[in-house]
This record gives structure tokens, sequence and C-alpha cells, in this order.
């Protein structure tokens, strides 16, 4: 499967973004989906994690009461909402593909996707 990320871009604190990824050759709600971040000089970090097809989620601490990860099945495509961003949030932000909700956490997964960059300033 092909992964297309897209909606990142150059903001203020406190302003929203909202990230798209779009899946191709193959029917996304197979996959376990999730997005990942990677501030430079440091380690791709997880970010939120969304279940196949009953909505489960789970995020990293930082992003919580923040971010929102949502998936439209029908359209093959995964969001995360990014609300109150902060300097911090500045990263390239990556979407991926697994089969385990829980071992996305640790960013095992089938596929990724490129980056897009998120640039938050204060």
């Amino acid at each position: 499967v092909q992964l297309q990320a897209s909606g990142g871009g150059l903001v203020q604190a406190g302003d929203s973004l909202r990230l798209s990824c779009a899946a191709s050759g193959r029917t996304l709600s197979t996959y376990v989906m999730g997005w990942f971040r990677q501030a430079p000089g440091k380690e791709r970090d997880f970010v939120a994690v969304i279940s196949r097809a009953n909505g489960v989620t789970d995020y990293a601490d930082s992003v919580k009461g923040r971010f929102t990860i949502s998936r439209d099945n029908a359209k093959n495509t995964v969001y995360l909402q990014m609300d109150n961003l902060k300097p911090e949030d500045t990263a390239l932000y990556y979407c991926a593909a697994g089969s385990i909700l829980a071992t996305m956490r640790n960013k095992i997964a089938n596929y990724w996707g490129q980056g897009t960059q998120v640039t938050v300033s204060s």
C-alpha cells in the first residue's frame, strides 16, 4: 500500500492544522493506522493510532487533548486534527499502516508514507 501524507505547513502557536493520509493500492480498512513525528536531531516518536473499524484510539501523552486521529475508510484516508499547536510540535509528520494497535506505539508498522512538515512558530 502507498501512503501519501499532506496538510502540513507553517502556523503560529495556538493555531490548528489537519493532516491527511491517503492510501492507494489496498483498502485502508485492513490496517491499523498511526501518525508519528520526527523533529530534527531526534528519533521518530509515536503520536496517535486508530484501530481498523471500531474507533479505538491511543495518543502520546504530549498530544492528548489537543490532537484527534480519525479515519474514513470509504475515502481510504486517515486524518490527524491538531489543535492548540505548540512550537514543540514542530516536526516531520509520518503516517503508517500496521497490523497490531499495541505495537504501533513502538513504531512497528508495515508501511510508511513520506513525511509532511509541520512548523509552529512562537
